[in-house]
């Protein structure tokens, strides 16, 4: 032990373990409760006789002394020592009181030394190596022993106590320095604390180790802690006790289901006399310790109590709390159970009384204002409170209705009434209450069977909830119109109500659910804001008057046929799965239907629609989702940015003249045969799968981008006005529009900023028109085009069209093997080349002196760009070819890419895709910049030439007649090769595998059928 030692002393005997463990959580919340108090004029009651519990302690010894290690004469003054006695709490709280007058000494003597920060007049908290005071004489003092027990040590006693792990005091302590040093961990081998108490011995005011915090930053973080945490946090040092028994913070004590003896609740509540808030919910005889502490609340306002018995003496006892406001008690047995229960307090404001238990309760409170007496079973209840205003008998079932109408009518100046599930309440009782009661405004009478409300009359009521209320009928309406100010009513499950007519000038809110046999709602008031109706099943007819209401929703109202609404600032209407909703309801929700504020319809799923004509100028989202049986769409909305037609696959003939989209896609509705739109905004605008469709005419000056693909029946006049209409389209798909000819291709030059045109499974033969409309075209795809001879492409090699083409995709054509190599040859300005599926490619060689053998006329070009022409064919220009991709040329069998000075390079090709070109048996390339070669599926595929410095992926999947020589040789010059798939390929074993990756270093993985 070079560095310093530590030595854990011997535990406790096992002897009364359980019993120890048993009492471990009490005597800790006994210790933190006292810590709260302070040591100065308090005495803890003596200890139970029990065993005392084993303690866990550790003395952190300093730095070994090296002329004693090893000595026989120290370890027997070590272990030779006197045994240690068991600790026990009154030992320790009693040496406590006995070490506070020397922690003052101390102090004082301390002060001249330099012990105190005079900055911030805080304690000076020590480093390992210097020694305390505190730590060798008080904590010892503390814990009931002498230190000469420990003579070798006793310069350097640092103590640590532990009733259970998460409960530690801990005097040796480890906190960051003023300037900002990093913390000093007490590591298990010592190493750390043996080099700060070396430095300590040098320079022990360099080590000191200080906590830079205020005593206005102290309290401030402490109001943040709840008292358990300010009772543990006082037990650090003497400033933060002192903090944490400030009074600002026991101001409301907090105890619900805690443990605490009835000696520290009194000391607590002698100290803090100006308590105001009191919580005892869950604490074990808390009627015992509020009596005898009640002298010390004089300040309390407001106390709770909760689980347990509380007599009669207990409310008589609150009579010495004059300011008390609040009384709570919930779940708790009330008096003896024979005989009645007085609360009589002449202060009390509010009085809840929660799921009690009672045979009577008597409440006498002349300033009472609420009283609730909720899911309190009692027989009987008498009140004398004048001045009550809130009254709450919910679940009170033991309650009869006499009982009920006496307690409320003895209130005349109740404003709120809750008798909500108690089923005896009848009619007589409303209306003796709505005499006696003339303030009432809220009545809550839920779940009352026996109620009807007829003939009940109260002119001040604003808020009334009937929910499952049986008796409730339509004739009940005519009671409830007598409410004039009435503000919010509740109806739900009243299952014999079946219309509702209503004209009241404050109504704002109502809800109507689940009423089975409600048929018709008629609502007047220019204040409602709020409706709510569900699960109606038999509504049929809906009339609201409203200037307030903003949103409507009647989803699944599957009876619902006729709609009136006049509702000026309605922005919101969700009609969802309203299935008998007819055509009818169009009008409504036009101009001048009643809803000039529209914004959003939706009508999702309401099958009885065929024909939806809006003219709204205020819609902006509209959604018919789901109308199937819809045929006709006119749309006169100029302010419409969404629609949704999700399923509306029967719709044949559609308007939207004008709106205010942007895109659209109507490529859902297969039936379309006849289009009108008229959309200034609208950029995108997809028609594809409308196979059907003959007529259209599209006003969309901003529109970019058009899919038109399958649209069998489209004609060239529809593409003309299209064009003329739409000049700034850049993008346009005519896939498989099978009815487009020369005459609607050549109205294509209007159209000056199209680059991307799509003419793939057409039967074009002549492209001319194409070649001469659009000469900023960038994108040519010819996919499928099986009319298409060699002749029809001879204007992009022989006569130099589409200069600025860059992807040319000529995939399942009929174009042969002399005009493919004349396009890569004479079109250098190509990026991307599609030729899957080509079955006229028999060979692809590309750079040799065969492309330039071509007898090319050079007066065919313009006089302007022939010269430079000419310089660019003599300077044997590099291609701009990147991507060239031959997927499914069964026909295929040699596939050579040189690299020669004196001819083109493909500097720029980087991808390859040759798969399932299964004729295939020749690939010999050279291309400086290739990254990834696919030859999958090539089971003809015996020589394979590369140098491909730069290649990184190779796929060889079932490449059969392979031979793993003829791929080590190919790969040699493949220094980048990373990935390498032979998958399937039975003439490459596993073997080869280590002559392929030494031959090629930076190959990191191989896909093998051979390798698992």
């Amino acid at each position: 032990m070079a560095g310093g030692g530590r030595m854990k002393g011997v535990e406790g005997s096992g002897e009364g373990a359980g019993q120890g463990e048993a009492i471990d959580e009490e005597e800790r919340d006994e210790l933190e409760l006292a810590l709260s108090l302070g040591r100065r004029g308090w005495h803890p009651p003596p200890p139970p006789p029990l065993p005392a519990p084993p303690l866990r302690w550790t003395m952190v010894f300093p730095a070994w002394d090296p002329d004693e290690a090893g000595s026989s004469q120290a370890a027997e003054r070590i272990w030779d020592s006197p045994p240690v006695p068991p600790l026990r709490f009154g030992d320790m709280w009693r040496g406590a009181a006995d070490a506070e007058d020397h922690n003052n000494d101390e102090d004082d003597k301390g002060s001249e030394d330099g012990e105190r920060d005079l900055n911030n007049k805080r304690p000076r908290v020590r480093g390992f190596g210097d020694e305390s005071p505190q730590h060798s004489s008080v904590n010892a003092a503390f814990f009931g022993f002498e230190p000469p027990r420990l003579h070798a040590f006793s310069e350097h006693n640092h103590l640590k106590l532990s009733h259970c792990p998460e409960n530690e005091l801990d005097f040796g302590l480890s906190l960051f320095s003023n300037g900002g040093g990093k913390e000093i961990p007490r590591e298990t081998n010592n190493q750390r604390v043996g080099d700060v108490e070396k430095l300590g011995g040098k320079n022990a005011e360099d080590t000191e180790i200080r906590m830079d915090l205020s005593d206005d930053l102290l309290h401030l973080i402490f109001s943040f802690l709840c008292q358990k945490d300010l009772c543990r946090a006082g037990a650090a040092c003497k400033q933060w006790q002192s903090s944490s028994v400030h009074e600002d913070f026991w101001k409301c004590l907090k105890f619900e289901n805690t443990r605490i003896s009835l000696q520290n609740f009194v000391n607590i509540c002698r100290r803090y006399q100006n308590v105001t808030i009191l919580n005892l919910s869950g604490v074990m005889e808390a009627e015992e310790l509020v009596m005898n502490a009640i002298t010390f609340l004089r300040h309390l306002k407001t106390l709770t109590m909760g689980k347990g018995q509380l007599g009669d003496t207990f409310f008589q006892a609150l009579a010495e709390c004059p300011l008390l406001n609040t009384l709570t008690v919930s779940d708790a047995s009330l008096g003896s159970g024979i005989q009645e229960v007085t609360v009589n307090h002449d202060v009390l404001h509010e009085l809840q009384i929660v799921k009690c238990r009672a045979l009577r309760i008597s409440i006498r409170c002349s300033q009472l204002q609420i009283l609730s007496l909720r899911r309190t079973g009692m027989a009987h209840v008498s009140l004398n409170c004048p001045q009550l205003l809130e009254l709450d008998f919910q679940s009170c079932h033991k309650l009869s209705d006499t009982a009920i109408r006496q307690a409320a009518t003895a209130c005349p100046l109740l404003t709120s009434l809750d008798m909500s599930s108690c089923s005896c309440v009848t009619d007589e009782t409303l209306r003796e209450i709505a005499t006696a009661c003339h303030s009432l405004s809220v009545l809550d009478a839920s779940n009352c069977p026996n109620i009807s409300f007829e003939s009940v009359k109260l002119p001040m009521l604003i808020d009334l909830r009937l929910l499952s209320c049986e008796g409730i009928t339509s004739a009940s309406m005519g009671a409830i119109y007598f409410s004039r100010i009435l503000e919010a009513l509740q109806l739900d499950n009243c299952s014999l109500l079946t219309s509702v007519s209503l004209d009241l000038p404050h109504l704002k809110n109502i809800s109507l659910v689940h009423l089975r046999k409600f048929a018709d709602l008629n609502l007047r008031s220019p204040v409602l804001s709020y409706i709510k109706v569900s699960r109606c099943s038999a509504l049929r007819s809906v009339t609201i008057t409203s200037n307030a209401l903003q949103k409507l929703v009647l989803q699944k109202q599957e009876s619902l046929s006729s709609l009136y609404l006049q509702c000026h600032n309605l922005t919101d209407v969700d009609l969802s799965d309203c299935e008998s909703l007819t055509n009818e309801i169009c009008k409504v929700f036009s101009d001048g239907g009643g809803c000039p504020m529209l914004r959003s319809l939706i009508l999702d799923n309401c099958e009885s629609l065929s024909a939806v004509e809006l003219n709204n100028s205020s819609l902006i989202n509209l959604s018919l989702a789901g109308c199937r049986l819809m045929t006709f769409l006119k749309l006169a909305c100029p302010k419409l940015q969404m629609v949704n037609l999700d399923g509306c696959d029967h719709l044949e003939r559609a308007s939207f003249c004008p709106v205010g989209l942007e895109s659209l896609n109507l490529g859902i509705c297969p039936k379309l045969s006849i289009l009108h739109i008229e959309a200034p905004n609208m950029s995108i605008l997809e028609l594809k799968g409308c196979g059907v469709l003959s007529q259209a005419s599209i006003n969309c000056p901003h529109l970019t981008s058009l899919d038109a693909s399958f649209c069998r029946q489209l004609m060239d006049d529809s593409l003309s006005r299209t064009a003329e209409a739409c000049p700034l389209i850049e993008h346009l798909i005519l896939s498989s529009c099978l009815s487009i000819d020369t005459s609607g291709l050549s109205s294509l030059q209007c159209l000056h900023k199209l680059t991307f045109l799509d003419l793939s499974y057409t039967f074009l033969i002549n492209l001319k028109p194409v070649f001469d409309s659009c000469p900023q075209l960038k994108v040519l795809k010819l996919s499928a085009c099986k009319y298409l001879s060699d002749s029809s492409l001879d204007p992009l090699y022989r006569e130099g069209a589409l200069p600025m083409l860059v992807e040319l995709d000529l995939s399942y054509s009929a174009i042969g093997q002399n005009a493919i190599e004349e396009l890569l040859a004479c079109c250098t300005n190509l990026v991307n080349v599609n030729l899957n599926g080509c079955t006229n490619l028999h060979e692809l060689v590309c750079g040799s002196e065969y492309y330039w053998s071509i007898d090319m006329p050079v007066d065919v070009y313009p006089s302007d760009s022939a010269p430079e022409k000419i310089k660019d064919i003599n300077g044997r220009p590099d291609y701009l070819l990147e991507v060239l991709n031959c997927t499914g040329c069964p026909n295929i069998k040699k596939v050579v890419i040189p690299s020669i000075p004196s001819m083109v390079n493909y500097l720029n090709l980087s991808k390859i895709n040759l798969n399932l070109s299964t004729n295939l048996k020749e690939v010999d390339l050279k291309c400086s910049n290739l990254y990834s070669l696919n030859l999958s599926n090539c089971s003809a595929l015996e020589i394979l030439k590369l140098d491909c410095p730069r290649l990184a992926n190779l796929q060889l999947l079932a490449c059969t007649l392979l031979q793993g020589e003829e791929l080590e040789s190919a790969i040699s010059f493949c220094g980048a090769l990373e990935i390498l798939n032979v998958h399937s390929c039975p003439k490459i074993n596993a073997w080869d595998f280590g002559r392929l990756q030494a031959v090629c270093p930076t190959l990191k993985r191989i896909q093998s059928s051979l390798i698992a």
